[in-house]
């Protein structure tokens, strides 16, 4: 008897986060966090909890301007070295939002592993701006290719990490940005001073800061000072804006 192939799989976009917009007139992706080589499906809850608190907030905020929230479910849990499988995804994601929705404006949005995956798909069409929180990036290796920027060229990016992160080593997604500064003006990197890789010490700040970020980047919203000040001041200081306690309740635009 034939063996029954198995069926391919296939990432998919969850349900809208908070009132699904009659109208679109922007999209959020978000791309949770996953592990560096796993070929398992990731449990669909466990992974929408590391981007569900930002994933409400962006719904709320951006309610009255149509913006679209999605948590992309990925195919598997891990990177999986070249096949590069949550990158992958993301692209996919951005394909299937202009599938939907037409020609509107994305930013990929995404945690740890998921931050990287946002940065490498990135130079997606459809995608204006990306959010890297925490990014997990490989240590540098000489006899291997650096990680990318040049697909980043003409979108608006902003990195967010934790200085006392005790999984993603903050100066990776220094070194990053500082390349990718190079090729792209329109980048650039805050630090959380003290806090750890989830960011739970300042997490209304961060949210704050995403917020501000993809209002801005998605449909023209003035961004907050010190984000205008980070895009402009040269590296490092644009590269290394320290995370001010208390942002977002008393900004200043």
């Amino acid at each position: 008897m034939a063996q029954q192939a198995m069926p391919m799989r296939t990432a998919r976009l969850g349900r809208a986060v908070g009132q699904e917009p009659t109208a679109v007139g922007g999209a959020v992706l978000l791309l949770p966090g996953g592990d560096a080589e796993s070929r398992r499906r990731p449990s669909p809850l466990l992974a929408a909890a590391s981007v569900r608190a930002l994933a409400r907030r962006l719904a709320r905020a951006g309610r009255a301007e149509g913006l679209a929230v999605h948590v992309v479910h990925y195919r598997y849990r891990g990177w999986n070295g070249r096949d590069a499988d949550l990158a992958r995804d993301a692209a996919w994601a951005a394909d299937e939002i202009v599938r939907r929705h037409g020609d509107v404006p994305v930013c990929l949005a995404g945690f740890d592993m998921g931050a990287r995956a946002a940065l490498h798909a990135g130079g997606h069409d459809a995608v204006n701006s990306v959010l890297a929180i925490a990014p997990w990036l490989p240590e540098e290796d000489g006899s291997a290719p650096p990680e990318p920027v040049k697909q980043l060229v003409g979108r608006q990016v902003l990195l967010v990490h934790g200085t006392n992160d005790e999984r993603t080593d903050p100066e990776l997604s220094f070194r990053l940005a500082a390349r990718a500064k190079k090729a792209n003006r329109q980048v650039c990197r805050f630090e959380v001073h003290a806090d750890r890789h989830r960011l739970r010490q300042y997490r209304d700040e961060v949210l704050a800061l995403a917020e501000d970020f993809v209002m801005g980047a998605l449909f023209g919203h003035a961004y907050s000072r010190p984000v205008v000040d980070a895009f402009a001041a040269p590296p490092p200081i644009g590269l290394r804006m320290p995370l001010a306690s208390g942002f977002g309740r008393s900004l200043r635009r």
